[in-house]
């Protein structure tokens, strides 16, 4: 049976200061490039019929240096943090008290509504490849939390009890035509991401 393998790029300097990066194009740290690397013998123990990733650069430079040749999809693209842009989450719930991303969305940005809506897409186009052999997906964070969410058919909210540090992989999949979650995230070095 195939798998859904998401992986999330590697640091950059947002990532590490736990700034919110939608849209920002920022590039990996040097860090970065040495996650991304160590993906390489993780995702090589598959052959993927189809690999989509981000057209941001921290997703690309990840894709290329894990060994991988993805298609790039807007839909893969992170959360459009609006006036957060840039922000940490503490910064902001000093000015909106109880703020949650997952409930709240993000002002002059997207609505959890609306990622997800980009990952009922991403799943769409995922699902019919899958009867070719595994897909990988290359991208953010909240959106790959999104996607997981979707994929089981959670609410929304439910993206918040998933983190994902820089080049965390999970591998979701169908078992008796149900949608699953086969394992979730460590960072490569420790990844016990396997076939089953």
């Amino acid at each position: 049976m195939a798998d859904l393998f998401v992986v999330r790029h590697g640091e950059t300097e947002w990532s590490l200061s736990g700034q919110h990066t939608g849209r920002t194009d920022l590039p990996l740290t040097d860090e970065g490039r040495t996650q991304a690397r160590a993906l390489r013998p993780v995702l090589h123990r598959c052959s993927f019929a189809l690999v989509l990733a981000s057209p941001l650069q921290r997703a690309r430079e990840t894709a290329a240096l894990a060994g991988l040749s993805p298609v790039f999809s807007d839909d893969l693209l992170e959360w459009d943090y609006g006036s957060y842009e840039g922000r940490t989450a503490a910064d902001i719930r000093a000015e909106r008290p109880g703020w949650d991303i997952w409930r709240d969305g993000a002002e002059g940005g997207e609505t959890p509504a609306e990622v997800a809506a980009r990952a009922e897409r991403v799943i769409a186009r995922v699902l019919p490849a899958l009867d070719q052999g595994d897909v990988c997906l290359v991208a953010h964070s909240h959106f790959l939390r999104m996607l997981a969410t979707r994929w089981l058919e959670q609410e929304i909210d439910f993206g918040a009890r998933l983190p994902m540090e820089p080049t965390a992989v999970g591998r979701l999949g169908l078992r008796r035509g149900i949608r699953v979650l086969h394992e979730w995230t460590a960072p490569p070095d420790r990844s016990r991401i396997t076939r089953s």
